[in-house]
């Protein structure tokens, strides 16, 4: 299968894939030269994922891709399934009813990138799994970015996390935030900051541990395990994260030049 991300978010599905089927061999796509997606026009995202199938088809065996990216899936999947009918796609949905299900005080955050924390799938979720809750949407501008920075060895300022997070904790006549939703495969793997840079503790769900396993149960081929970025010059600034992945190669993807889909 294939893992496509904005950035190097979806490596929290790869981890857990990994962790429920040691061994998969698995693809991944960064689209690198786009990152990061969530201030992106709608229609801007949907062209840009049929653009990243159509570069992928001729070398990657796609009987699975999976959209490890909240803000590709809700605006792309459905155009995607649609144009690419022969393919099976795995969408990420944001895990709004494990924290209606967790919550105490019955209040909690949609931490996301701003499109998914303003998208309607993002509210649908809401009014039918926490209709009996307070949820804060936020959007958070730059924590995709510090997340691929810290990731990639980059040093973000201490400062920089706690002003970015801030918003999404309330204590109020409306209740205290006691649990965060991870709405971004970015997120689950800079926890340990986000967590040191929160005004209080809290839980933080994720569903990459739900998105794998949908995977899994989909049919899906061997294939070599080499990562993509589509940005030419980042092969190098990337490689170095891939290999300690577990991923044999680093390799630019054209995606500009591909031909179009039909």
């Amino acid at each position: 299968m294939i893992i496509i991300d904005s950035g190097i978010g979806g490596l929290a599905v790869v981890r857990a894939l990994r962790r429920l089927a040691p061994g998969l061999a698995v693809a991944y796509l960064a689209d690198t030269a786009a990152f990061p997606y969530g201030s992106r026009p709608a229609d801007e995202i949907a062209a840009r994922a049929t653009k990243l199938v159509t570069a992928l088809a001729p070398r990657v065996p796609l009987s699975t891709v999976v959209l490890a990216c909240n803000t590709l899936s809700t605006l792309a999947l459905a155009d995607l399934r649609q144009r690419f009918p022969s393919y099976e796609f795995v969408g990420t949905v944001p895990a709004i009813k494990v924290a209606a299900a967790e919550s105490r005080s019955r209040r909690f955050t949609l931490l996301a990138t701003p499109n998914t924390a303003r998208s309607s799938y993002s509210q649908q979720l809401i009014a039918e799994f926490a209709a009996d809750c307070t949820v804060d949407c936020y959007g958070a501008p730059e924590l995709a970015r510090y997340a691929e920075y810290a990731l990639l060895g980059e040093p973000v300022d201490d400062t920089a996390w706690r002003q970015e997070l801030a918003p999404a904790f309330h204590d109020d006549a409306q209740g205290r935030t006691d649990t965060i939703v991870l709405g971004c495969t970015h997120y689950p793997l800079v926890q340990a900051q986000l967590a040191q840079a929160a005004p209080w503790p809290v839980r933080w769900v994720d569903s990459s541990e739900a998105i794998a396993r949908r995977a899994l149960a989909l049919p899906h081929v061997p294939m070599e395990p080499f990562a993509y970025v589509t940005g030419a010059p980042e092969v190098d600034r990337y490689a170095a994260l891939f290999a300690r992945e577990g991923f044999a190669a680093t390799q630019w993807l054209d995606v500009d030049s591909a031909p179009r889909a039909a």
